[in-house]
């Protein structure tokens, strides 16, 4: 199994969570399937930044993952109702982040082009989140300055946690304990497999390559398949 962490681009909806997210190194997801999806692609030991505003901040590492039960009252994102559907969102899924480089950089830079890319073909900020190739990390890996210093601690003990799952009969759903399953939570599932099974693959094909010289791209080799 291939050892190499992937590396993310998370979009954040405002300027006022995007602070918050940096102030305290978390990034959440809400109670909605988009939510969901995030929340199973990116795994701890992988990459990520934040996307706000068509600008690339901060690079951080994953080092935890904790989806809250009655996330509605956790700090520190007060949860958003649109005005259009009326539905009201919050954030139970939660990756703990440790900041490892200072930056802010504009998407529209040569380094960027795949993940732009990427952005066209996945509708754009909608989406929650944009897995970039290996040579994008590289190049942020060298992009701004290290960061040395600690952020400021979000206290959620005695928070009540829970795993959440997946069924298969939409009258099961209990939103955000168990989603009826969707095409998205596919994609992660089929990624992380082929992760697990990529050597197995190399030797059934007796190629030279070890699985390290290979990465499982997710959503966007899956679309030009289908």
């Amino acid at each position: 199994m291939t050892n190499l962490s992937n590396y993310y681009l998370v979009s954040v909806s405002n300027k006022t969570n995007l602070n918050l997210c940096m102030k305290y190194g978390i990034a959440g997801f809400t109670n909605s399937i988009n939510g969901l999806w995030t929340f199973l692609d990116i795994n701890e030991g992988d990459y990520t930044s934040f996307l706000y505003g068509a600008r690339v901040k901060n690079l951080y590492r994953v080092v935890k993952k904790i989806a809250y039960k009655h996330a509605e009252d956790l700090l520190p994102w007060p949860p958003i109702t649109f005005k259009i559907s009326g539905k009201t969102y919050y954030f139970p899924f939660r990756l703990y982040l440790r900041q490892e480089r200072v930056l802010d950089e504009p998407m529209i830079r040569p380094e960027f082009a795949y993940v732009a890319e990427n952005l066209l073909l996945r509708g754009g900020y909608r989406k929650t989140h944009f897995q970039a190739d290996t040579v994008t990390f590289y190049n942020v890996s060298s992009m701004g300055e290290p960061f040395n210093e600690n952020l400021e601690t979000l206290n959620l003990n005695g928070a009540e946690v829970f795993v959440p799952s997946i069924v298969f009969k939409r009258e099961l759903q209990k939103i955000p304990e168990r989603f009826y399953f969707r095409e998205l939570i596919l994609q992660s599932l089929v990624k992380r497999k082929l992760n697990s099974v990529l050597d197995q693959i190399i030797g059934y094909f007796n190629l030279s390559q070890s699985a390290n010289d290979f990465e499982i791209l997710g959503e966007k080799p899956f679309q030009r398949v289908m």
